[in-house]
């Protein structure tokens, strides 16, 4: 089987803040399969770390209200062209996050409240066809 992996999971220092979610579940998880790593943060250029990012009302923006939409959604798309070149047949995604939250999505407000939700990215794998895990649901 060939998983795709938030980056962050596995260790790698992409999150907005310049570290990482490693999780011990997915690692476990993954093992024995072909894993393929992706930050659609990153593959649009965004770097790590920088300003965190919640969706507020749709659109991607940063705490200070910029618009960043039109970035994290190139960095979607790039990461759905590596999706669909290595013909993956899983998605284990970090949670919350505005790009790949699987259950739940930050509010907008930037106060920490969560919501019913998913990350673009999610929404994209998912209208493809593709299965799509959260990592949180590895226990």
């Amino acid at each position: 089987m060939k998983i795709l992996v938030s980056a962050c999971l596995i260790g790698e220092n992409c999150k907005y803040n310049g570290g990482n979610n490693y999780n011990q579940n997915v690692m476990d998880y993954i093992k024995g399969h072909e894993v393929i790593s992706v930050c659609p943060e990153v593959m649009a250029g965004l770097g790590a770390p920088r300003d965190s990012a919640e969706l507020v009302d749709g659109v991607v923006r940063t705490k200070t209200g910029r618009d960043i939409d039109s970035e994290f959604r190139y960095g979607v798309s790039l990461a759905m062209e590596y999706a669909k070149k290595e013909n993956i047949d899983l998605a284990i995604l970090q949670s919350r996050s505005p790009t790949c939250g699987v259950n739940q999505i930050y509010d907008g407000s930037f106060q920490g409240k969560l919501i019913q939700g998913k990350g673009i990215f999610v929404a994209a794998l998912e209208d493809a066809g593709y299965q799509v895990m959260d990592a949180e649901d590895l226990v």
